[in-house]
């Protein structure tokens, strides 16, 4: 059973077993894969190096959309232009988190450094983001109900299986957040 990461001289750490790893791992990557921009011959190497893309669109998946927002609900051209100008580094910066935090699963203790807390916080968030998305969390409202799933021996379908991945990545990033408070509270 996975521990609540915590703060203490190693650092932050936690532990999860191979299962739950197994499960962070396989969640991670179909992020990933959401992720990864397409890739398109004859794509100017200068644009591509500096992170501009002219020809990218407002994502059609939800799930997408929601780790890659408009920046301006009521603008779409200048949400369009902000989206041309920063969407690439945006992916990458969100890739990077997560193949970070999938490597720390390689063993049963984690151990983390500021940079690997910062980037679990990133990876987990994403991952929350996409399953709230599947379960069409919306409002306080639907994540209550979705917080009464807590049985395992209950999952009878889809729906109540990603409701209870979705409350054990929050329940984790909850753990690593509040470690992560208390490391910079004993640096003060």
């Amino acid at each position: 059973m996975a521990k609540a990461f915590k703060y203490g001289l190693k650092g932050i750490t936690g532990y999860l077993e191979p299962a739950e790893r197994d499960l962070l791992r396989s969640l991670i990557h179909d992020v990933i894969s959401m992720l990864q921009p397409e890739d398109r011959d004859g794509q100017d190497p200068l644009a591509a190096l500096i992170g501009l893309d002219m020809d990218v669109a407002e994502p059609s998946d939800r799930a997408v959309k929601r780790l890659l927002p408009n920046v301006m609900k009521d603008d779409a051209g200048a949400s369009l232009e902000f989206r041309q100008l920063t969407e690439r580094s945006l992916r990458e910066t969100k890739i990077g988190a997560l193949r970070a935090a999938a490597l720390d699963l390689d063993k049963d203790e984690i151990v983390l450094t500021p940079d690997g807390a910062r980037h679990w916080s990133m990876a987990l968030n994403d991952v929350r983001l996409v399953l709230a998305e599947r379960l069409d969390i919306q409002d306080e409202e639907d994540a209550e109900h979705v917080h009464l799933m807590q049985d395992w021996s209950q999952a009878e379908d889809v729906e109540s299986y990603l409701a209870l991945v979705y409350n054990f990545a929050t329940w984790l990033q909850e753990s690593l957040v509040q470690a992560m408070l208390q490391s910079m509270d004993s640096r003060r």
